[in-house]
């Protein structure tokens, strides 16, 4: 790319005040990296709410020129274009040298609340760590995560989100030539289990020491006061995922692709690739067309998750103690206390969904009769948990539309509404509260699929709008998007996903 893409000075300075910490970290933690050119940018979608937050300045700039910036081709004034390093274990096998293969980090801007926030192009190219990939992203995987990241944290789970996404006017090759996109993604950081696997595979102690106090000062400030701030950074982020995966598992949301060079250390979701929001409810469910044996089935996220947290941990033992027996058994501790913590966030969020304002110990096998009668009734998830708001008022007709058997749901509503009238709520009241638990809209894959299918072959992007539009409230019953909330037809069911790589 030719210096005279480069914006004047003055001109890009209203667009981004960037303060670029990862980049002041030496080799190997980055590489500088320039994004590809591209032939014909031009702009499919952008999140000016976002950006705002971000505190973007877009006075006087046009579509094409925020294309050029979105795909790479315009580098502001302040950004330092880098790809991070990284490993990590794939399926369970380790893989010491990853890294940004198809992504570059432009830099860091401070939001108007204060938070550091990365801003990273998804497509732009190839790096050093490429590992004979192209570097580029196809449309639609670049569809599918604008549309996932934002359902997401409209519903309160932490996730990365989408500022931008822009057609590069050249094809990618997978099985066929599809349409070329770059995604622009936002995230409080691109750190991951995989950064730390990355050091310790390689014996460096020091890079470890360096990145755990980078992470403490970015995510996790005031733990460096502590008496062993690298022991209490590994309970902060074992904390953060068991809090994160409770919030999967309430929604039915399977990522797909839990390896750990896709857990974040600030708690976020990230690589929304083979992802899938259940439609009929089976513990069992997976969808990644490259998870042949289930390893991150639905039913298995929150064992995977402490699998990567112990991986993590053992990344970190040479920070923890310079006596490996201690540093060991403190590393135990942390990652043991991932099941009782996940448990206690999954209570309180599945508790809120069937109405119980003070969750005990003894509702746990109360919400799973519920769960067992869902999977031997063939049940939608997100509906039948959004019927039984109705049914928290008296009106058990909804649910009974969920189920092959209803007479099930019969026979498991007795304890249910006996545990309910423990609670000091009127049901009007409780029904509120659990429509605030339990979305009427989430991002389907039947409907992201036709979205996905309308934009690739045809150039129509009003369906991927519209579902934009449909998933940024989903908790709030809106006629208007009630297509949304059906599941598919037998032949709308989507069977597969698939990374995109």
């Amino acid at each position: 790319m030719t210096s005279d893409v480069r914006p004047a000075a003055d001109e890009a300075r209203r667009i981004f005040s960037f303060d670029n910490s990862y980049a002041r970290l030496p080799a190997p933690f980055q590489l500088p990296q320039r994004p590809a050119a591209v032939s014909a940018p031009k702009l499919i979608a952008f999140n000016r709410p976002l950006a705002a937050e971000l505190g973007i300045d877009l006075e006087g700039a046009s579509d094409q020129r925020l294309a050029a910036i979105f795909s790479g081709q315009e580098i502001a004034e302040g950004a330092q274009p880098l790809a991070m390093a990284y490993a990590g274990h794939q399926f369970g096998q380790f893989v010491p040298q990853l890294g940004d293969g198809r992504a570059i980090l432009l830099g860091e801007v401070i939001d108007r609340n204060g938070e550091r926030r990365d801003i990273q192009l998804k497509g732009g190219g190839q790096t050093p760590f490429s590992r004979r990939g192209d570097g580029r992203a196809a449309l639609g995987p670049v569809l599918r995560e604008y549309i996932v990241s934002e359902a997401m944290v409209a519903l309160g789970i932490p996730s990365t989100r989408a500022l931008a996404a822009v057609l590069t006017g050249d094809p990618v090759y997978r099985e066929t030539a599809l349409p070329g996109a770059v995604f622009t993604r936002v995230a409080a950081s691109h750190i991951r289990v995989g950064t730390f696997q990355f050091f310790a595979a390689r014996g460096d102690h020091e890079a470890l020491r360096r990145l755990a106090d980078y992470v403490i000062a970015r995510h996790y400030p005031g733990l460096e006061h502590q008496e062993n701030s690298h022991l209490a950074l590994l309970k902060a982020i074992v904390t953060r995922q068991a809090e994160l995966i409770a919030h999967w598992m309430a929604v039915g949301f399977i990522h797909g692709v839990m390896n750990t060079d896709n857990m974040t250390v600030s708690g976020e979701t990230i690589d929304f690739g083979p992802c899938a929001f259940m439609d009929t409810y089976d513990p069992a469910k997976v969808f990644s067309s490259i998870d042949q044996f289930g390893r991150y089935a639905y039913r298995n996220q929150p064992a995977v998750a402490q699998w990567n947290l112990a991986r993590l941990a053992e990344a970190m033992l040479p920070i923890l103690d310079s006596d490996i027996d201690a540093a060991v058994e403190m590393a135990n501790g942390a990652v043991i206390d991932f099941a009782q913590l996940y448990q206690a966030a999954w209570l309180k969020r599945m508790g809120a969904k069937i109405g119980v304002l003070n969750p005990e110990e003894g509702d746990r096998p109360l919400i799973e009769g519920l769960l067992d009668v869902m999977a031997q009734g063939g049940a939608d998830f997100t509906l039948t948990f959004r019927a039984l708001c109705a049914a928290a008022e008296g009106d058990d007709a909804p649910v009974h539309a969920c189920l092959a058997d209803p007479s099930a749901f019969d026979a498991w509503a007795g304890a249910w509404r006996e545990r309910l009238g423990r609670d000091a709520q009127t049901p009007t009241a409780r029904a509120e509260a659990m429509r605030h638990a339990n979305p009427y809209i989430i991002p389907r894959n039947h409907r992201i699929e036709q979205a996905i299918v309308s934009a690739v072959s045809t150039a129509d992007f009003a369906p991927f709008e519209r579902m934009v539009e449909a998933v940024a409230k989903p908790y709030e019953t809106r006629d208007a998007f009630a297509e949304f909330t059906t599941p598919p037809q037998e032949d709308e069911v989507v069977l597969r996903t698939f990374c995109g790589t």
